[in-house]
């Protein structure tokens, strides 16, 4: 007599099915119903122990779309994304040892759980930190141990899972860089969390050297040279997600220092509407964008993301009508529909070389990454007098500054005061973390810093973050971008002309309502979204001028 289980057909047919379009979600959760099987629209909060959890590998959960959910002590519920794939219940009742029940849940909806269940949980890398110190000094009591240089198999699961955890714990806690700094007594392992380095990990000084060298092999870096700077990038997967790690070594005094830059594609946040503006700011902007030709600068320190700024202009202007490039220094994320090209310095592909040959591509808009020289600028301003829109950034401390740096370039006056329509100035400044918010009473020198009054809080008083578990302590969760725009009116034209000193354009820019990074700032505040302290570290030796 033919078992049930024959009748029904085999995974390649079901896989057969799907991909001609014939079994969508709505058809398999009709197959369910019909099987008498239960559905499980939300896996959002699971009762599986991690014991349990162990006993399934990632590899098989995510290869069969399955995944254990409730443990009911004799047998285990299970959802499934395929009612009539049986073979893998068959071998998971195998690797659980006990019965299990299951139950649909669409495909999607499983392998979110899956990313949620095997990531990896706060402090895992602290844990084995001390459990390696622990085995490392049972090892030395009452002698010298001799490391082995060929022996690779005692030490090298340890380290990979170690730097594993150490990466994947900064991803999850929103790290953007990671710094490994040695020293003769050992390493220290930073984060960079909203633009500030917090201490994580002191890995043992036995480990130090292992540890850098797993990332210059991941990084295909020289794992023999020690005596020169090195640059590498990381690819690597996390559950569904695509993580790129831009990496640089550095020789110090202690050995080799080693900063990862993060960079996280679903990290990132593009669209002008998103990135913070006032909406004065952010109409002005939008006008600015809409020329046919000019050149708008973006300024600020490294890391006030000025690369999000532009990466959202130039996604407010993608169209099938316009032809935009841009010249980076990396290409950080790749944007659809436009062609982005990468500096190569070793083949004398630079900024004034790439900016050069995008004028012969027929661009309606380009964007350079950094103007850092009297070439590129020359170049820019050649192809914004030629009918071109060109964006790009300089590292000054405001917008008025932006002409005076361009002028010490050897920019003559005149060529400024004709091509450039724009400047934007800005820095991140962060936000007070929601879950431990607490409001205060601010003392009459806070609020005259950012020239606010008492009467003028909404609710008369400030706010601050106590610190949490939620944002590790620190009282503040995300970043929220501060802007200073100044539109190249024919007030300031004349200035330009007339004289480029920064001082004197702040001042005829002020006049003609320019909104200051002080000013957007203290709007922060007086919402409750930043403190005063956060507000004058980003703003601080920026003076305004009346």
């Amino acid at each position: 007599m033919m078992d049930a289980k024959d009748n029904q057909p085999g995974p390649s047919y079901n896989d057969d099915l799907a991909l001609q379009g014939m079994l969508g979600g709505d058809a398999q959760a009709s197959l369910a119903e019909q099987f008498g099987m239960p559905i499980v629209n939300d896996l959002s909060s699971l009762s599986i122990t991690r014991e349990r959890l162990k006993q399934v590998p990632y590899s098989f959960a995510k290869k069969h779309v399955i995944l254990p959910i409730k443990d009911n002590g004799n047998s285990v519920v299970v959802a499934v994304a395929d009612p009539l794939n049986l073979s893998p219940l068959e071998e998971l009742r195998f690797l659980l040892g006990c019965e299990v029940e299951a139950v649909y849940s669409p495909r999607e909806v499983i392998l979110s759980a899956i990313h949620d269940c095997y990531n990896t949980e706060d402090g895992a890398a602290s844990q084995l930190i001390a459990n390696l110190t622990d085995k490392n000094e049972e090892g030395r009591e009452g002698e010298v141990e001799v490391y082995d240089l060929l022996d690779h198999s005692r030490m090298q699961s340890p380290i990979i899972q170690l730097l594993n955890l150490i990466l994947t714990e900064a991803i999850q806690q929103g790290a953007s860089d990671i710094h490994f700094e040695p020293s003769e007594n050992g390493m220290r392992v930073r984060y960079r969390i909203d633009g500030v380095l917090q201490n994580r990990h002191a890995p043992a000084q036995d480990y130090q050297v292992q540890l850098l060298t797993r990332i210059k092999v991941m990084s295909k870096l020289d794992i023999a040279e020690h005596r020169l700077p090195q640059d590498g990038r990381i690819k690597l997967r996390m559950g569904r997600r695509e993580i790129d790690f831009r990496v640089s070594t550095v020789p110090v005094a202690g050995g080799e220092r080693i900063v990862l830059r993060i960079l996280d594609k679903g990290n990132v946040l593009l669209g002008l509407d998103k990135i913070g503006m006032l909406p004065s700011v952010f109409e002005q902007f939008k006008r600015l964008l809409d020329l046919p030709e000019g050149i708008v600068l973006v300024t600020g320190p490294t890391g006030s993301g000025k690369t999000t700024t532009l990466y959202s202009a130039i996604c407010e202007m993608t169209s099938d009508d316009t032809n935009i490039m841009t010249i980076e220094d990396p290409v950080e994320y790749n944007l659809k529909g436009i062609a982005q090209i990468g500096v190569h310095h070793k083949i004398k592909l630079d900024f004034a070389t790439g900016l050069r040959h995008i004028l012969r591509q027929d661009p309606d808009i380009i964007m350079v990454g950094e103007i850092r020289d009297k070439e590129t600028a020359e170049i820019a301003i050649q192809a914004a007098l030629t009918g071109h829109l060109v964006l790009s950034t300089l590292h000054t401390n405001d917008a008025p500054s932006a002409i005076t740096r361009l002028v010490d370039m050897g920019i003559e006056p005149y060529l400024l005061s004709s091509c450039i329509v724009g400047v934007l100035a800005q820095r991140l400044v962060r936000r007070i973390c929601p879950e431990c918010k607490t409001p205060y009473e601010p003392s009459p020198r806070e609020l005259q810093s950012l020239g606010l009054t008492l009467e003028s809080l909404p609710n008369g008083c400030l706010y601050h973050g106590r610190g949490c578990s939620y944002c590790y302590q620190t009282g503040f969760k995300g970043r929220q971008g501060v802007y200073e725009l100044m539109p190249v009116n024919n007030a300031i034209n004349k200035q330009i002309v007339q004289s480029p000193d920064a001082v004197e354009l702040r001042r005829v820019a002020l006049s003609q309502g320019m909104i200051t990074l002080l000013s957007h700032g203290a709007e922060l505040v007086k919402n409750g979204m930043s403190t005063v302290a956060e507000v004058l570290r980003v703003a601080r030796g920026i003076e305004e001028q009346g």
